[in-house]
């Protein structure tokens, strides 16, 4: 062109380029193309008016929806919208590859965008090479959208901001990784760095605290909530000369801030460095939107979930008690593990009460449920507890109140209550620590367990009454029995026993073992036992039911230490002498079923199978005679002593009566008149003693494999 002439048009100067022009409106739905956009898109080459499903038609499907999400990114980032598309002819093959370059504008008021760009035939570079790398179509293209599920699918699974952080920092970006990555937060007007990745924590001083005033990218993100992209230490330099110094010792050559945004808030930034240039393209820029906003909703999430834990664990410790000072003369251990429910809290309790006897008392429960209305009955049913034990009411008093109050909260609250009525139970023992005597009420809730100082560990039976807040006029029996010095009391919810799919009776068992193998203090037998069934070792005792929801755990350890007996261990030499007690009322016969099973459990060790049944039965018929033959309750006196083999038994009824028993001799068809004629026939020793007030009746049997007693005492 000579000088002088005019300049040729513009629509000249495209054509000779075979560059074509297209016009977008979202709000009309029509695509006008000239000529050799025509072309380029497979059309005759004319200029056209085509609807967007028809220019759709014309595009890679992946690839229209690669355009629609470029002009959002290049609309907030107020950037040219540039991609790449593959144009398909009327059979699915592809025709050419052309590259997309448009400013889009966007109406707030219509929610309408309109584009205006050009068209330019590309040749597609060979896939796997470095010209490939920023191209859409081809490898990179597959292994970015495998990238992107993976990242999003290890996001979606972080638990906590630390995963998240551990995530976002192994995250490997194909075609383009960044050695260095930081999130930053928003604390008020101050920047404050979440966590980092590829630098050390000295190196973050500077940056973490700092005002979003400062002139610094990552400020900037968040008060816009608008990327940064810097290509080039150059463009970093001039564009934040104030912070350039306190980054150009890292080494960079590349930087993308961009926004965390969840919930239409911008909850930080994220900084992403590299140390070789970075053009960020439109297709890199996708991919850290992206993550970007992946990580945003995985932070969110995290957070949240964090905060609830926080909240719910904080509002379960306020409700619990700390177990205070020592009990001189006693040992106490507890623990409580919420397991049962998603929001953590739930209705188990304990506590431990000072009396103003002197006494203390201890108290384990568990109202029905696992959620907040559980928990706020549970602490609302522990102050009345503290209150009623306060005032120096005996334990069946204490809980007779208690279900009072807890059926008043429940079942009196109107039409809305009765929809969620609730229940607890509970376990009250009040401990005296000079003699060791304890004094026990039971309300529906799991009989306490003993550990002997041997090992020995044996359900102990207690009388009991319905579970608290069922009748507001419900009587609780007590039951009193001595802790003997090194003999240790537990006291558990029902989700220490039947979590892992246990039923009562295997859940005592898997508790039995482990308490019969502990070797130390107290607290850590509250450990093992917490462990044994809630820890990574619980999966090798799974129960035999099907249904394995866990439940909340409490747990409350009672000691009292004896010389050469200390608490949670058994004593370096077995005591000569095991024993146990129990008490059976004239109106409580069926409790002599406790008493068969209480022997048993003493008796679990011993050699012969066939002594431990006729002491069974032995035990059955003599406090059978007492309740039927008299008016006074019985007291069944059950001791081992020796050690080793060869160990005797020896088994002492009392009551108050003053008539002796007499052997007789019944007929075939007589229904009593057997007892004294069985005792002579399974004991290896027997006799009738008086006592004062009363008399007892006891019998003694030999372990084999020793020289046993004395020659049998026989009473006429």
């Amino acid at each position: 062109m000579r000088t002088g002439e005019p300049l040729p048009s513009v629509e000249d100067v495209l054509a000779a380029l075979a560059t074509g022009l297209w016009h977008w409106d979202t709000d009309t739905g029509l695509v006008t193309v000239d000529a050799e956009a025509a072309r380029l898109l497979g059309l005759p080459a004319e200029p056209a008016t085509l609807t967007e499903a028809q220019t759709r038609a014309r595009f890679h499907p992946v690839d229209w929806n690669e355009i629609t999400g470029v002009v959002r990114l290049a609309v907030a980032e107020g950037t040219l919208a540039e991609v790449r598309i593959r144009i398909m002819d009327g059979d699915g093959s592809i025709l050419r590859v052309v590259r997309s370059r448009s400013k889009p504008s966007f109406d707030p008021e219509r929610h309408t965008y309109e584009l205006i760009g050009t068209l330019q035939e590309v040749t597609e570079p060979t896939p796997g090479t470095a010209a490939g790398r920023s191209a859409v179509t081809g490898d990179w293209r597959r292994s970015r959208e495998a990238f992107l599920l993976d990242a999003g699918r290890a996001l979606a699974e972080a638990r906590s901001t630390a995963e998240v952080l551990r995530v976002a920092g192994a995250l490997s970006m194909p075609g383009f990784s960044p050695d260095g990555l930081v999130v930053f937060g928003v604390e008020g007007d101050r920047l404050t760095i979440t966590g980092q990745h590829g630098h050390t924590p000295a190196d973050m001083g500077p940056f973490s605290n700092m005002p979003l005033a400062t002139d610094y990218p990552a400020a900037e993100v968040v008060r816009t909530g608008r990327a940064v992209y810097l290509s080039s230490p150059e463009e970093y330099r001039d564009r934040y000369p104030a912070t350039w110094p306190l980054a150009r010792h890292f080494g960079r050559r590349s930087w993308a801030f961009l926004p965390l945004t969840a919930g239409g808030r911008t909850m930080g930034a994220w900084m992403a460095a590299f140390t070789y240039p970075v053009a960020f393209t439109p297709d890199e820029r996708a991919v850290l939107t992206t993550v970007a906003r992946m990580l945003a909703q995985a932070l969110s999430r995290a957070g949240a979930a964090e905060s609830a834990r926080e909240l719910t664990e904080g509002l379960q410790r306020s409700m619990l008690p700390s177990l205070g000072p020592e009990v001189p003369g006693m040992r106490v251990a507890a623990r409580y593990i919420p397991t049962g429910g998603g929001l953590q809290v739930g209705g188990d309790w304990y506590d431990m009460i000072p009396l103003p006897s002197g006494r203390f008392a201890l108290v384990i429960g568990d109202v029905q449920g696992h959620d907040v209305r559980a928990a706020g009955l549970m602490g609302q049913l522990r102050i009345a507890l503290r209150a009623y034990a306060s005032e120096g009411h005996r334990p069946d008093a204490v809980l007779t109140r208690a279900s009072r109050f807890l059926h008043g909260l429940t079942q009196d609250a109107g039409e809305d209550a009765l929809a969620d009525l609730r229940f607890a139970t509970c376990l009250y023992v009040e401990a005296d620590p000079p003699t060791g005597r304890l004094e026990i009420a039971r309300a529906g809730h799991p009989d306490p367990v003993i550990r002997m100082t041997d090992g020995t560990v044996m359900t102990r039976p207690t009388a009991g009454g319905l579970p608290l807040g069922l009748d507001p006029d419900a009587d609780y029996p007590t039951t009193r029995f001595t802790l003997e010095p090194g003999e240790t009391l537990m006291l558990c919810t029902d989700g220490l026993i039947e979590t892992g799919g246990h039923d009562m009776e295997s859940g005592w068992r898997r508790l039995r073992a482990i308490l019969e193998d502990h070797e130390g203090d107290l607290e850590s037998l509250a450990d093992a036992l917490v462990q044994g069934v809630h820890g990574p070792s619980s999966h090798h005792t799974t129960g035999p039911l099907a249904d394995r929801r866990e439940d909340d755990i409490a747990l409350l350890l009672l000691c009292r230490p004896g010389e050469g007996s200390e608490c949670g261990g058994t004593v370096a030499v077995r005591p000569a002498v095991r024993r146990t007690l129990l008490s059976v009322a004239q109106d409580e016969p069926e409790r002599i079923a406790e008493a068969r099973q209480h022997l048993r459990g003493l008796l679990h060790d011993w050699a012969a199978a066939e002594q431990v049944d006729s002491a069974v039965l032995l035990v059955s018929e003599m406090v059978t005679n007492v309740l039927v033959h008299t008016d006074a309750d019985a007291l069944l006196l059950a001791e081992v002593m020796g050690e080793g083999t060869g160990r005797r038994l020896r088994v002492e009824v009392f009551d108050t009566g003053d008539d002796l028993p007499h052997k007789r001799r019944p007929g075939e068809l007589a229904s009593s008149g057997r007892g004294l004629m069985l005792i002579e026939l399974l004991a290896d020793g027997w006799g009738v003693d008086p006592r004062g007030e009363g008399k007892s009746i006891w019998f003694e049997l030999y372990e084999p494999g020793g020289s046993g007693a004395g020659a049998s005492e026989e009473v006429a």
